[in-house]
């Protein structure tokens, strides 16, 4: 189990862009352990780095009952991302589906 979570950790950092150094950093973990985390090579993981990486990477889903949750899940995961990446189109979108909803419910009740 743990060898598969590191996988999904690599994989996740990988694809944000962001560095083993840089990823330990703000784990507040060496990158050593990160490396052997994400090799397989270590057999525990804290309660506390697991917290952490939910935080940073959403790893593991909260709900998972319709197809529809999971892709607001993904939808969230993603905003959350670019938040850190750019906060001004992250904002932008946030306010279009705030608005797009409003639109569609207020036509609705009609």
């Amino acid at each position: 189990m743990i060898k598969e979570l590191g996988k999904k950790v690599r994989e996740l950092r990988i694809r944000r862009g962001i560095g083993l150094n840089e990823f330990a950093k703000e784990l507040r973990i060496s990158p050593g352990y990160l490396s052997n985390l994400e090799t397989g090579k270590s057999d525990t993981v804290k309660l506390v780095l697991l917290e952490r990486l939910q935080e940073e990477l959403y790893l593991l889903p909260i709900e998972t009952n319709s197809c529809f949750t999971e892709r607001l899940q993904r939808v969230q995961q993603k905003l959350v991302i670019l938040e850190k990446i750019n906060k001004v189109e992250a904002e932008f979108l946030v306010l279009q589906m705030e608005n797009g909803l409003d639109y569609f419910l207020n036509n609705n009740e009609k």
